[in-house]
């Protein structure tokens, strides 16, 4: 194979690593063109494609995660990583891990990492490197990366829940749950609901929302249950679709435009955590983006009566 052959084939898991490691779409896309446009202005053939690609793509994807945590802790409200539709990489034999790693919260968990932690962590428990190679990719000694991969395994268990979904019971619920959102049916939905579930929307600042956080099923149910009557008469309509592996649903104004992105966290047979993503900086790799304030100024009008 060319340069060109050899890249694309690796082009999915090169995206994958940086996605884990970035938790933006737009950044792990720029960080594997990166990785690329240094491998074509490579003067000599590395020995092997996927060991120079992985590890510059993971350089590379550290040092913007470095610069955008300074962003991050200046972000206005929660900060959400942007949805992601479709992983390009697949193995089968890593398929656990690879649905897992991928998910919001687990996503959010590896954002209590360091950028080096999380990239150890990514390498190893995700993509199963060696620890030759990660630490040729992160730039420290073997024992330096078995280190950081054991304070990272700690940080990251310590957040985990105990008992995880299958993936049916998940959408067998998510049915459930968009069903009774389309149909503003609140005591349906306060049936799905964990007594401590949690809603909560990421806008950056950039876009209006109809809550930031709320707590509580009874709370949530009510907010949700209002929903679909205020969106339908201007004609917004929802998607259920995977969203990082999760259940979810992507909203859209009555051209198909994007509005925004809500995805469940699904426990025990019920729904833990509701995520919404309206930041239109996280969306437009999903299709064009919907007016977010003139929806905001019509569904007003609706509550008016208007």
């Amino acid at each position: 194979m060319d340069k060109v052959e050899e890249f694309e084939e690796l082009r999915p898991l090169l995206f994958s690593i940086a996605y884990r490691i970035l938790g933006s779409v737009s950044e792990a896309e720029d960080a594997v063109q990166e990785a690329w446009l240094r491998f074509d202005g490579s003067p000599t053939v590395p020995a092997s494609a996927k060991a120079f690609l992985s590890t510059t793509v993971t350089r590379i994807a550290i040092d913007v995660l470095r610069s955008a945590r300074v962003r991050r802790e200046e972000y206005v409200g929660p900060w959400f990583p942007e949805p992601l539709l479709n992983d390009p990489y697949q193995d089968p034999e890593r398929s656990a891990e690879l649905s897992d790693s991928v998910s919001m919260a687990a996503l959010l968990l590896l954002e209590r990492l360091s950028p080096l932690e999380r990239s150890v962590f990514v390498l190893r428990e995700v993509f199963a490197f060696g620890f030759a190679d990660i630490a040729a990719a992160v730039g420290r000694s073997e024992s330096a990366c078995r280190q950081l991969l054991v304070r990272a395994r700690r940080h990251m268990a310590a957040g985990r829940p105990r008992f995880a979904a299958d993936r049916r019971e998940r959408q067998e619920l998510a049915t459930r749950f968009f069903d009774a959102l389309r149909g503003g049916d609140v005591a349906g939905l306060r049936d799905l609901l964990a007594a401590d579930v949690q809603m909560v929307g990421d806008g950056g600042g950039k876009a209006p929302q109809l809550a930031r956080a709320v707590a509580g099923a009874d709370n949530v149910a009510r907010l949700l249950g209002s929903v679909m009557p205020l969106l339908a008469p201007v004609e917004v309509t929802f998607e259920p679709r995977e969203l990082n592996g999760q259940p979810g649903a992507i909203f859209r104004d009555r051209d198909g435009r994007v509005l925004n992105t809500l995805a469940l966290d699904v426990r025990d047979g019920q729904v833990q955590a509701i995520r919404s993503v309206i930041n239109p900086d996280k969306l437009g790799h999903l299709g064009p983006l919907a007016d977010v304030w003139a929806i905001d100024d019509q569904v007003r009008r609706v509550r008016r009566g208007g």
